[in-house]
């Protein structure tokens, strides 16, 4: 957050402190008017409250969340793991009509994320919304919407954006755990075949939606609220969580009374909003490779279950790479540099699978793509929270609708996973995507730091025309800017 120098002992009630956060280990101070129950609090003391409120946060949503992840991209893996256990010849299904399964998965799911994510800001158990979801999920797909695009806007709740990278990166492991132990648990269920009359690709749906279920009714128990209504913290603890946002982004959550649709308008007349919907399309059309991971994998010719074992050792992978790419993040305070990279890599490893029939040069490219299709995701969920953070319902508008729409692309993204070994429709398209991808993003880079320039000068005017964009008064009043790019 960039504050002037004079501003928090402007609203600091004790102008002669300075409070950092040393939770994180970074030295951005926490400004804005301080809550009564906390000024008798000296410095050292507030730095320890904020240790462990966080360490608090970090016990009782990330574990949820992630477990909540983990299943998520599972069940999403089964369809793609039990094309390679013959669920096409049971069906007697055409490669048209997989492609068609796969993305009526999406089909169903992406409409349901706007009116779930409007109807959220104003539930007061966030959490015990999620996990509903996610057991209705485990027998209907369309509810996996509920964790999917919730989750992220979930957790900017309660966390900096200091600590926003790390977290999000911890759920997207989640998310590689989830697609890496799919495959694992896939081929170690297909050992079932046949017993009790019943097919490998049944059990695996069976046991795994059981699953889902059972866990998601457990994770109800231990997900908290909002900051401003939790009751898992002490009065201290709430009072200071909610002030760690508001001093960020001029409000919190529970503080605000803008009416969804008031929100929703807002959020679909904000040029940025267009821009970042336009660039999760692109990423998502780079990210549809996950549903057919294992077909692509199983082009190197070998058994069903060692293509399933080898869709592993990527996901391990891209979890370690995403969690270095947030780290970098939070350290730099910065996303755009990190994406180019992301997508350079990306495009050189689609070309490699169709120049070349080397079964170690294909797998090389096999083990880099998830990472370097996926990474810049997560970097745009943290720009969309970030950028688009105010008022909450019009956050929660935006989320939804970036993901909803950009996820369009992964409807007729299934119907490129043809002609194997090269794959020529679906690298080519997904190169070309990637290259758009980059200048979309570089646009919007533009357009943010020309917001900046305008806070920057001050001017009535300006500044009028940045507000129309979201920025609320409090937030130029705290000196807030569009970082990151």
């Amino acid at each position: 957050m960039d504050t002037s120098s004079d501003n928090p002992k402007a609203l600091d009630p004790r102008p002669s402190e300075d409070v950092k956060s040393t939770a994180e280990g970074h030295s951005d101070l926490i400004s804005g008017p301080m809550p009564e129950s906390l000024i008798n609090l000296d410095a050292d003391e507030l730095a320890r409250l904020q240790k462990k409120l966080v360490r608090k946060i970090d016990f009782a949503i990330l574990p949820s969340i992630g477990i909540l992840y983990i299943l998520n991209y599972i069940d999403r893996q089964n369809l793609a793991a039990a094309k390679l256990q013959g669920i096409t010849d049971d069906l007697n299904m055409t490669t048209q009509q997989f492609a068609t399964a796969i993305s009526i998965l999406f089909v169903g799911y992406l409409p349901f994320q706007i009116p779930s994510n409007l109807l959220i800001t104003k539930i007061p158990r966030p959490g015990l919304y999620i996990c509903t979801a996610a057991v209705i999920w485990g027998g209907i797909s369309a509810a996996t919407a509920g964790v999917h695009t919730y989750g992220p806007w979930y957790v900017t709740a309660w966390y900096t954006k200091h600590e926003l990278g790390k977290r999000f990166a911890g759920l997207h492991i989640a998310q590689q755990v989830g697609n890496a132990f799919g495959g694992l648990f896939a081929a170690g269920i297909f050992q079932l075949d046949g017993v009790h009359g019943v097919a490998g690709w049944r059990w695996l749906f069976i046991i795994e939606g059981s699953a889902t279920v059972g866990l998601a009714i457990i994770c109800a128990m231990i997900m908290p609220e909002y900051p401003h209504n939790s009751r898992m913290l002490s009065q201290n603890e709430r009072d200071l969580a909610v002030w760690r946002i508001e001093s960020e982004a001029g409000a919190a959550e529970g503080n605000e009374n803008e009416s969804v649709l008031k929100s929703f308008v807002k959020a679909l007349t904000d040029p940025k909003l267009i821009l970042l919907i336009l660039c999760n399309m692109l990423s998502q059309a780079q990210g549809s490779i996950a549903n057919y991971f294992p077909t692509i994998v199983a082009s190197l010719n070998y058994s069903r279950t060692i293509s399933l074992l080898l869709t592993a050792p990527p996901y391990v992978l891209a979890g370690i790479v995403y969690y270095g790419i947030m780290w970098y993040s939070d350290k730099r305070n910065t996303v755009y540099p990190v994406i180019l990279v992301c997508i350079s890599i990306a495009i050189t490893m689609y070309i490699i699978p169709m120049a070349t029939s080397s079964v170690g040069a294909r797998y090389f490219s096999f083990l880099i793509l998830p990472f370097a299709s996926v990474g810049p995701q997560i970097l745009l969920y943290k720009t969309i929270n970030l950028h688009l953070a105010r008022p909450v319902a019009k956050r929660a508008a935006a989320s939804a609708l970036v993901n909803a729409i950009g996820g369009t692309s992964n409807i007729w993204a299934s119907y490129l996973y043809y002609a194997p070994p090269r794959f020529y429709a679906a690298f080519g398209t997904l190169m070309g995507c990637a290259i758009l991808f980059a200048g979309v993003l570089t646009f919007y880079r533009w357009l943010v730091l020309r917001e900046n320039m305008r806070l920057d000068w001050g001017e009535p005017e300006n500044v009028a025309k940045v507000m129309r964009g979201g920025v609320t008064a409090e937030m130029v009043q705290l000196g807030w800017r569009y970082e990151m790019f």
